[in-house]
């Protein structure tokens, strides 16, 4: 699924198209996503203007000056920039013309997406108020992690895939992280050391950074904003490498299944 550098590198992409322009029209052809789109939707923002397009974990958040809505791109998602003549593909569930030509429409296969809306503060929306901090936030720092894992027996791969640790690390960005900061993705997160939390802090922010700029990494069904692939999985250390050399040492990258999602790492590099 799209992780948080996908999410990035999709609010980089159209922000330049698209804040500070008016929604002129919302077209919803399928509003059975994982919630469904609110009816009210189109009434809310039409002839409305975006003020600015930020991010929050995995969602990205259309701001008006009477609220905001809120879009998730689930499992399978992306967005994509078009002009109002092209057709409407399958999958493309819902579009927004914006200044009369340019169309932003969403598509997605499974339907685990989401495209909300809220008049209320949207830092205390249901979804939102209870996430942790951004890992590339100041406040993701190595006092901060070593401090609210003492005494947690969850593993620590486990423990930073809770978005109410650090919000916005999925699988493949914490497998990494793990890789490069030599540290084994079963270890108990109250056991990993201040030094450990150190280089596990700058591995994360490290890696994020990386593959924003190169534009996320390329799944089966993501996108960039455009419909061109990202490229950071090309560079991948461990994620899905299961019987192929460390990168480091050459020892055989190992796969395990942790709370139903693969793990891999290497048994000499990674303690």
């Amino acid at each position: 699924m799209p992780e948080l550098p996908e999410v990035e590198t999709t609010r980089l992409g159209i922000t330049p198209v698209l804040e500070n322009k008016k929604i002129t029209d919302v077209k919803v052809y399928n509003a059975s996503l994982r919630w469904p789109v609110p009816a009210e939707l189109a009434h809310c923002i039409k002839n409305h203007r975006i003020n600015k397009i930020s991010r929050r974990s995995k969602y990205l958040l259309f701001e008006f000056d009477h609220g905001t809505m809120l879009l998730h791109l689930g499992m399978s998602g992306s967005l994509r920039l078009k002009n109002i003549s092209d057709p409407v593909e399958p999958y493309e569930h819902v579009e927004f013309v914006v200044d009369n030509w340019h169309s932003l429409r969403l598509r997605d296969p499974r339907r685990f997406g989401a495209v909300l809306w809220t008049s209320d503060s949207v830092c205390e929306h249901a979804l939102l108020k209870h996430l942790g901090p951004e890992p590339l936030e100041k406040v993701f720092s190595s006092d901060y992690l070593f401090d609210i894992s003492r005494k947690r027996k969850a593993s620590i791969k486990d423990f930073l895939m809770n978005s109410h640790i650090v919000s916005g690390l999925g699988n493949i960005y914490v497998n990494e992280s793990l890789f490069v900061a030599g540290i084994r993705p079963t270890r108990p997160a109250g056991k990993i050391t201040r030094a450990e939390c150190h280089r596990l802090t700058s591995a994360v922010k490290k890696i994020l950074k990386k593959s924003i700029k190169a534009g996320g990494t390329t799944l089966r069904d993501f996108s960039g904003s455009g419909g061109e692939p990202g490229y950071f999985s090309q560079k991948l250390l461990v994620y899905g490498r299961e019987h192929e050399g460390c990168p480091q040492c050459g020892t055989t990258i190992k796969r395990i299944i942790q709370g139903q999602r693969s793990s891999f790492y290497c048994k000499k590099c990674q303690k």
